[in-house]
């Protein structure tokens, strides 16, 4: 017999944070049940050819929530997050866990969990496991050779994006509410527009990086991946060391958006232009808007692009002299790009520096003026795994799919992505992108636009 069986049952797959914590504080359920039933999805769910989760914390989670139901029976306030499964990609340390970031030979236990993990614990998350990932997060397809790649949960057959591609799988399978993911070029937002989910990167100084495996100094950002923008701004406030509050109501009427006319729609495919228009089309029926302009700082990106631009230069120094022990044993497609970081002189860093300095205030004195940018997330819908097999469709694919979602890190803004698909299509993205430090107010236009985008 289920010892939950007087219970009401807990269904993960669609749940919010907030709806959850409801329940558990009027005890229809407790941690201990939220935790079972995220446990049973991963059993069911995942495949250990092609896993979502590389690690699972099944002893120390069952603890963590036993821990909660204790103070749940006493009646002792419970932290924000209390009793909720959260996963966390494979390069936050957990203290005793291996932090090896998708790579097949990095073997030494962290010992320490990472800034944003103790913060988590504190908050009384339950944490579930490391969740796979592209290696070393260089690349925003998803795939792994060491532990396989996770099939799309809503287009079998597809990819799910990355590099968080196993945080995006487990929130869409039910196997945790939440997962924290990290976002260089798009690796938070682009698993979640291909799993119709919500993922937040935030302004990069929000959210301290201590304890994670870094791909860029200059880029990287921590930020979650859930099924709404509240679930987002709740795990965010975390994070960041903050106390949620909840959202004031914002009303779209009188909001001024922009949609870049250049960069952003080139190569964009039918069925994602066509979900973008809609999207546009539902934003104004809810009172926005729009304009569409050109904006002149997206056609000097890829000069930040050039040989690999920072992400190479920055992987290079970190991985130099593991290349020279391990070199054999790295995913071949992710060493050739950190590889192309050794050719890039220190002048062509400091140039790099200088150019994205200027380029990132034009890109604040533009969006002045607007409450913030629109795009899709990923021009196309999610390829197909058979689709990558070649170096070269994998290349071009994977550039363009991290195209959109870079702009916010090269220009060093906060953005969010909200799904915009019809039930049935394949899943698709709308991406809204703000002034670096906005992200509050960013997070209040996404909860209305999500709204709008339900209508």
């Amino acid at each position: 017999m289920n010892q939950w069986s007087g219970q009401v049952p807990v269904d993960l797959s669609a749940a919010t944070l907030s709806s959850l914590l409801d329940g558990m504080q009027q005890k229809k359920w407790y941690a201990s049940q939220l935790l079972e039933a995220c446990l049973d999805n991963i059993d069911q769910h995942d495949d250990p050819a092609n896993r979502v989760y590389t690690a699972r914390f099944d002893r120390t989670a069952k603890a963590e929530a036993a821990a909660i139901d204790a103070l749940q029976n006493g009646q002792v306030p419970l932290g924000e997050l209390a009793g909720l499964p959260i996963a966390l990609k494979v390069l936050f340390d957990v203290a005793g866990e291996v932090t090896h970031s998708g790579s097949k030979w990095w073997n030494q236990p962290a010992r320490s969990d990472a800034l944003v993990v103790s913060r988590l614990r504190r908050a009384g998350a339950v944490i579930t496991g490391h969740t796979n990932m592209t290696e070393f997060a260089y690349s925003g397809l998803g795939l792994n050779p060491h532990y396989g790649t996770p099939a799309n949960p809503l287009a079998p057959g597809r990819i799910s994006g990355g590099s968080s591609s196993g945080a995006a799988s487990a929130v869409a399978h039910g196997m945790a509410v939440a997962a924290i993911g990290s976002d260089t070029g798009g690796s938070v937002r682009i698993p979640a527009a291909l799993c119709g989910l919500v993922g937040f990167k935030p302004s990069q100084q929000r959210i301290p990086r201590d304890g994670s495996f870094p791909l860029s100094d200059s880029l990287d950002s921590i930020g979650p991946i859930a099924r709404s923008v509240e679930c987002c701004a709740r795990v965010d406030a975390v994070l960041a060391g903050q106390c949620w509050q909840p959202q004031a109501p914002v009303d779209l009427r009188g909001r001024r958006f922009v949609v870049p006319t250049n960069y952003m729609l080139d190569g964009v495919s039918p069925a994602v232009a066509e979900a973008f228009t809609r999207s546009l089309r539902m934003l104004r029926d809810g009172g926005a808007h729009i304009e569409e302009a050109p904006a002149p700082v997206l056609d000097a990106l890829p000069e930040l692009l050039e040989g690999g631009g920072f992400t190479a230069a920055e992987s290079y120094h970190i991985h130099r002299e593991w290349l020279q022990q391990h070199g054999d044993d790295y995913d071949p497609r992710v060493r050739s790009r950190i590889e192309r970081g050794a050719a890039i002189s220190a002048a062509d860093y400091l140039e790099l520096l200088r150019r994205r300095a200027n380029r990132k205030r034009q890109a604040d004195e533009w969006l002045a003026s607007y409450d913030g940018l629109l795009a899709p997330t990923v021009p196309v819908e999610p390829p197909l795994l058979t689709d990558l097999e070649s170096d070269e469709e994998y290349a071009r694919l994977n550039l363009l799919i991290l195209r959109n979602p870079t702009v916010a890190n090269l220009l060093d803004l906060c953005a969010i992505t909200l799904p915009n698909h019809r039930p049935g299509d394949l899943p698709s993205g709308l991406m809204l992108v703000g002034r670096n430090g906005a992200d509050s107010a960013l997070l209040g236009a996404a909860q209305a636009m999500e709204k709008a985008l339900k209508q």
